[in-house]
């Protein structure tokens, strides 16, 4: 038997979150960008970026995936474990590598790029193996690393980008209030996520009938586990007095959202409730700050500048907001549009920015754990539009 190197294996119907049109509007932008810097083809290793290219978001479990984008073709690489899935979820062709003979994975890449060309590739994701892998079989004549033009372009959104996050939001609060009342003491933090999880799922599945379901999860931390932002679930069972860190998100076709509050389990002390009212404040006032114009590291010294005022700034933990698209806890970044003192991006309309303070208090000190409130924005003409719903501070969050 005669084992190939790739093929094509193309049945059922393509189903996408977005329309042909989306794509190729993003392909153009791309192949303006690729024009630009006088290369002849693009390779994407990245999920983000193929999944912002074509739709497909690739399940790797150590293989590589790939998209070719050339000046007329777009073609996903998948391997033959996957079947024709790759197919149905992608804009434009898909192509089967197979691990009969090893490396067939960058000569299927060869069948559509040829070699001996000019190749843009993900300089912040391709391995150094895989990258020598690249120029071995493709022996191109320049290779560039594109990945910077690409975030570029993803931070800019567009109305169906934006229509799909404001129901990724909308999502975010129905997971926000059903963790609110599953909240009780003695409760534990895993029962408690797990609430909120379920009903994202539900309410993504009902709105998004003919999507795949993947990804999306929950943060909910208590008592001295709120003091990191991205700390996993525990077992820890929750107290009366107790600080938590509410963290919903859904996750809808590669496209991430979030909702974040603090609340307490029955009541909240004088001390903890002097540093949440001024991370409420801090939030709010960095909402204000908002606006198309405006650059994040402006954005970021003033909010320092209300926390020092009040002796809270050296608490801080992280930057106070960033980008939504096609990014995940696990995969994808815009790192050129976070609110942080090293970043110069200029707010536009049609990006897409969260607001979200964060104060540490360490244990043995009066108000002892992390304080953070999320909201997400879109930039407009003349402003920012709040998407997110889930009411913050004490009036709505001290419960159970």
């Amino acid at each position: 038997m005669e084992r190939p190197q790739h093929y094509r294996f193309h049945q059922g119907q393509k189903c996408l979150p977005f329309a042909p049109e989306e794509y190729e509007a993003r392909l153009a932008g791309l192949r303006g960008a690729l024009a630009e810097a006088g290369l002849d083809a693009a390779i994407f290793t990245s999920m983000h970026n193929i999944a912002y290219y074509s739709g497909f978001l690739y399940c790797s479990f150590g293989r590589p995936y790939g998209l070719v984008v050339t000046p007329t073709e777009s073609v996903t690489i998948s391997a033959g474990i996957d079947a024709a899935q790759p197919w149905r979820r992608c804009h434009g062709d898909n192509i089967t590598y197979t691990d009969w003979e090893r490396n067939n994975y960058w000569r299927a890449i060869a069948s559509v790029t040829g070699t001996g060309k000019r190749l843009g590739y993900e300089g912040d994701h391709m391995t150094l193996a895989q990258k020598a892998l690249m120029d071995g079989f493709l022996a191109p004549t320049r290779t560039s690393d594109i990945a910077p033009a690409t975030m570029r372009q993803r931070m800019h959104k567009s109305p169906a980008e934006i229509a799909l996050i404001r129901h990724g939001a909308q999502v975010a609060d129905v997971g926000g209030y059903a963790i609110r009342d599953a909240i009780k003491p003695g409760t534990r933090e895993i029962d408690v996520a797990m609430a909120g999880r379920d009903a994202m799922e539900l309410e993504i599945a009902k709105r998004f009938p003919e999507a795949e379901y993947r990804d999306t999860w929950v943060w909910f931390q208590s008592g001295i586990n709120t003091d990191g932002a991205h700390n996993p679930v525990t077992g820890r069972v929750l107290e009366r007095g107790d600080i938590l860190s509410l963290n919903t998100f859904p996750m809808i076709s590669g496209y991430y959202t979030a909702l974040e509050r603090t609340l307490f389990v029955g009541e909240v002390d004088a001390a903890s409730l002097k540093v949440w009212e001024a991370n409420v404040g801090a939030h709010e006032y960095g909402m204000g700050l908002l606006e198309p114009g405006v650059s994040c590291a402006e954005v970021t010294h003033k909010i320092n500048a209300f926390f020092a005022e009040r002796d809270l700034l050296q608490y801080r933990t992280f930057g106070y907001g960033h980008s939504f698209g096609v990014l995940s806890h696990y995969y994808g970044r815009e790192a050129g549009l976070e609110l942080r003192e090293d970043i110069d991006t200029v707010l536009e309309p049609g990006m897409v920015i969260s607001m979200e303070p964060m104060l540490t208090i360490p244990e043995g000190q009066p108000g002892a754990g992390g304080y953070r409130e999320h909201d997400i924005l879109v930039i407009t003409e003349d402003g920012a539009e709040n998407i997110t719903g889930y009411p913050y501070g004490p009036e709505f969050n001290v419960v159970g």
